[in-house]
């Protein structure tokens, strides 16, 4: 059987800065210039309008902590794409992140029945591509992706 490629992240100009610091493996998050609000640029959307003041002036892009706190998660049975059908069962979690800022990603490196409500955790990158490393979740201290 021949590998499949996982589909990967649509790269635009106003998120790039965000895949930029991922291969370098920082995660950065936008502030507003306006009134400092902080948001995570996967959920913004294809402008950069503030929910909080509704300024459309371009962010600041600040460095994040890339630790945090599980908020809730599910375990994945069925592979929704091909290209995962060796990975399930997997982990899909929301954690909120040091700076109050929410994000999902799988989290690694733990067993589902493992998994608690509070549980720290760190971000780490997993090499897509050579222009892509995704931001991924796992156990905080844990060394193995």
């Amino acid at each position: 059987m021949s590998k499949i490629d996982k589909p990967l992240p649509e790269i635009t100009a106003d998120k790039k800065p965000f895949w930029e610091a991922a291969n370098r493996n920082e995660l950065l998050l936008m502030k507003c210039v306006n009134c400092g609000q902080l948001r995570n640029p996967l959920y913004a959307g294809d402008s950069f309008m503030c929910p909080n003041c509704n300024t459309t002036k371009p962010p600041e892009w600040v460095k994040a902590t890339g630790h945090g706190k599980i908020l809730t998660w599910t375990v994945i049975y069925r592979a929704f794409h091909p290209a995962f059908a060796e990975e399930v069962p997997y982990i899909a979690a929301v954690a909120t992140l040091d700076e109050g800022v929410r994000m999902i990603a799988n989290l690694r490196g733990v067993k589902p029945e493992d998994v608690r409500g509070d549980m720290e955790v760190e971000v780490f990158f997993e090499k897509l591509t050579e222009d892509i490393n995704l931001p991924q979740f796992r156990p905080k201290g844990a060394k193995s992706n």
